[in-house]
């Protein structure tokens, strides 16, 4: 099963650039991912299980290094052969 992630992230400190171009940076570097960036949310998708471990490990990297930060996401799950087939 495939997800889309819409995902925001609002960094409770001044310099808030940075620490949201940090997160998208990291997540540019999963090959398995596919990212969208666009200028008040990032769509991840990919393999269910997958997007799930990788955004639990990298928001919590997050967490750790900035402090206080609120991430906003919405969750759409779909088969990607099913999404082909109603095209």
């Amino acid at each position: 099963m495939q997800v889309m992630v819409e995902l925001s992230l609002y960094p409770l400190v001044n310099e808030y650039i940075p620490p949201i171009q940090n997160f998208i940076d990291r997540l540019n570097s999963y090959t398995e991912l596919s990212i969208n960036t666009c200028s008040t949310s990032t769509q991840v998708t990919g393999d269910y299980t997958k997007v799930m471990e990788i955004l639990g490990k990298e928001m919590q990297r997050t967490h750790e290094e900035v402090g206080q930060a609120i991430f906003v996401a919405k969750f759409l799950n779909f088969d990607a052969m099913q999404s082909r087939k109603s095209s």
